[in-house]
């Protein structure tokens, strides 16, 4: 693990991980508010939102990732879209 690996951390600002690979993976018809997510050099992928992009990031494991879309997937999410 490098410095830079070690230095990152959960609730970190997001703009300090740079403003480069950030992808919007789950963007929709919702006025430009999106999530955003950047793979790390490490593997772990960084979470913000697209509308404070200098806020918190919040960091996952890959297998944390994998889990959340594998719920997604099984409809153990639908509960948070129907308002």
């Amino acid at each position: 693990m490098s410095t830079f690996d070690s230095l990152v951390y959960n609730g970190m600002p997001a703009s300090d991980l740079g403003e480069q690979g950030w992808e919007c993976p789950w963007s929709g018809p919702n006025g430009g508010q999106c999530v955003e997510a950047k793979q790390l050099a490490d593997g772990r992928v960084a979470v913000r939102q697209s509308t404070d992009p200098a806020g918190p990031a919040l960091i996952y494991t890959p297998q944390e990732i994998a889990a959340f879309v594998a719920g997604v997937k099984k409809g153990l999410a639908d509960h948070l879209a129907t308002g």
